[in-house]
């Protein structure tokens, strides 16, 4: 860790609240970045506040609706070096048999839609510059079918095409894109079972296959490099932070 890697850049951090968002922010903060942390709960944001520094800004709200993406943005402005797009929510493990409509489109707005609106509107600030890095959270379940529901499953692989196609596009121009693509950490997100088919079918998997749970902090040390200059020739990559679980 480093107090002046990040120095005089400013990176906004999604789901700044808690677990790997958290992590992440106060990393960053640690490291001299000016953090804008956003979050859809404010009671967490306040006891993040505190810990960024007097630089720092937080917003809380819904990033799968525009008018908090655009708020972000205004705190923002006039430049962003970086976004950490950490905000997500897990499903109830449900098979495609049992998806309703109204978990599939919460889990596909939160997870997909909130992360395309981000790094949509920043990526117009780190066009002028002709530089910035941004950092998705995928996840192990975007690199196979059984880690979690089909909803949460779906997303996950989006990001990756969604990664990929902004680094295609984008490295050329200075912008870097890349994801982390984490297995089982220690957050508050809820990832109960809510099928019997599900837990009978995946359950022998995750007491077979699946590794230690790890803490938010490992995961934040590898968006960070990710974020960092250190990173300078990495884009496009899907990076599992999974304790050796893409490996089995």
């Amino acid at each position: 860790m480093s107090e002046s890697r990040f120095q005089d850049r400013t990176i906004i951090v999604t789901g700044a609240g808690s677990g790997i968002g958290r992590a992440t922010a106060l990393r960053l903060a640690r490291e001299g970045a000016r953090v804008i942390g956003v979050d859809i709960s404010r009671e967490r944001l306040q006891h993040l506040e505190s810990e960024l520094g007097p630089d720092a800004a937080t917003i809380d709200g819904d990033l799968s609706r525009q008018l908090t993406v655009d708020r972000v943005m205004a705190a923002t402005r006039p430049r962003v070096d970086g976004l950490a797009n950490v905000a997500g929510i897990m499903d109830g493990f449900e098979p495609t048999a049992e998806i309703t409509d109204e978990n599939w489109d919460r889990v596909l707005g939160v997870n997909l839609t909130g992360m395309m609106r981000m790094t949509r509107a920043v990526l117009s600030l780190m066009l002028e510059r002709g530089q910035g890095s941004i950092v998705n959270v995928g996840s192990e379940a975007g690199q196979r079918g059984s880690a979690a529901g089909t909803p949460y499953t779906v997303s996950k692989h989006a990001v990756n095409g969604f990664t990929l196609s902004t680094a295609f596009f984008y490295t050329p121009k200075g912008i870097r894109c890349n994801a982390v693509a984490p297995g089982p950490v220690a957050t508050n997100i809820e990832a109960d079972f809510r099928s019997t088919h599900a837990q009978e079918r995946l359950g022998p998997i995750f007491q077979a296959t699946v590794p230690p749970v790890a803490q938010p902090d490992a995961i934040a040390a590898a968006i960070a490099w990710l974020l960092s200059d250190d990173a300078s020739d990495v884009s496009g990559a899907i990076l599992p932070v999974d304790g050796g679980w893409a490996a089995i």
